[in-house]
């Protein structure tokens, strides 16, 4: 396994903490990244995302899906009601575990909705970037003119 030291990133940098510990934590979560349940994550145009979780055996009263300070977090956890009791399965090969996925959201990026489908959970994500944020046009003044309208303001 190849592991990156990152380190000189933060003696070199003020104010980027945020990043260097979210470079820092994905370096170190590779290998200990859960493969359940599978996942897709879409841009579906401009900022605008979508996360498919494939989830067959889950019902919504058995998701919880939370954001908190720039992650979401999905967790799947199965009833042990009556429903496992008095079965006698053969085969078992669809998933009944419990699960925990996150996901380390951009600034600015929000949760828009959730919903279900044939065994698929779709999260619809939006990045909403503030105004006082978005690039702003400058205009350029002509230089000319603000000369002569000086130089009529000093002859008066």
């Amino acid at each position: 396994m190849r592991t990156l030291d990152f380190s000189p990133l933060y003696r070199s940098t003020v104010g980027f903490d945020h990043l260097s510990s979210l470079l820092d934590s994905v370096n170190r979560g590779e290998a200990n990244q859960p493969s359940y349940p599978p996942y897709n994550i879409e841009l579906l145009e401009t900022d605008k995302y979508q996360i498919t979780m494939a989830i067959a055996g889950f019902q919504e009263a058995e998701l919880d899906i939370q954001t908190e300070k720039g992650t979401l977090t999905v967790i799947g956890q199965k009833a042990t009601g009556d429903e496992a009791k008095g079965r006698n399965y053969l085969h078992q090969g669809i998933a009944a575990r419990n699960f925990e996925r996150r996901f380390q959201l951009a600034d600015h990026v929000e949760v828009t909705g959730a919903r279900m489908a044939h065994g698929l959970l779709y999260i619809d994500l939006v990045r909403e970037i503030p105004e006082a944020m978005r690039p702003k046009k400058i205009a350029i003044s002509n230089e000319t003119a603000a000369l002569i309208d000086v130089n009529k303001q000093n002859a008066a």
